[in-house]
């Protein structure tokens, strides 16, 4: 990782930012994805005891699609299209792979999400990542694939080649080296919400 390069993001960031994620001239965009909010919500809907009712939590994984920004308009009806046409062993399926992902062994949850979505050639990494990250905001990551890909390229991240398919391995060493760049900033930017994080860089990047 290039750690001039992320000095100099943070430094650009908090020129135009000074509170970094506290600063009022971020508050539109805050105020826009609500993370914060949908987080909340996320938790109550994927609480563990509804998960002995696969059909709700498949319910509740269109809901969470359909409100958050953070998935594409093309996307949010090809979900919604494929729960409604999803036959009951599948919707079992994709009840494991999100209650593994959240409450026991991520890898097997992880990649029984993708086995599922694959049916439907809707395993991408955004759809993957969204319930995980928005029930753990502070320690799992939404991963969107041009800006993935972009800050593997712009931060010089060595070992790493970003493949549109989701995979678990990708994704831990990912998780880790973008858990290292927040060692690295100031407490002004490396904040509770990883999607702020990934904001962030993603910003700096566009400057």
């Amino acid at each position: 990782m290039n750690l001039q390069k992320l000095k100099e993001a943070e430094a650009y960031f908090l020129e135009l930012y000074p509170q970094g994620f506290e600063d009022v001239g971020l508050l539109p965009i805050i105020k826009r994805h609500n993370t914060a909010k949908i987080g909340e919500h996320v938790r109550e809907l994927f609480a563990k005891e509804n998960f002995t009712q696969p059909e709700l939590i498949c319910e509740n994984f269109t809901k969470i699609v359909s409100k958050s920004t953070l998935i594409s308009l093309f996307e949010k009806p090809k979900v919604r299209d494929m729960i409604k046409s999803m036959r009951m062993e599948r919707r079992d399926m994709l009840s494991i792979g999100l209650y593994e992902l959240l409450y026991g062994d991520p890898k097997e949850g992880f990649e029984t999400l993708v086995e599922v979505l694959s049916f439907y050639s809707l395993a991408k990494w955004s759809i993957v990542t969204l319930i995980p990250y928005y029930f753990y905001r502070d320690k799992e990551f939404f991963i969107k694939p041009t800006t993935t890909k972009n800050i593997i390229n712009f931060f010089e991240i060595e070992g790493l080649v970003y493949k549109p398919k989701p995979s678990y391995e990708f994704y831990v060493k990912y998780k880790k080296v973008l858990e290292g760049m927040k060692v690295n900033v100031g407490e002004k930017i490396s904040h509770d919400d990883n999607a702020a994080f990934t904001g962030f860089l993603m910003m700096a990047m566009e400057e």
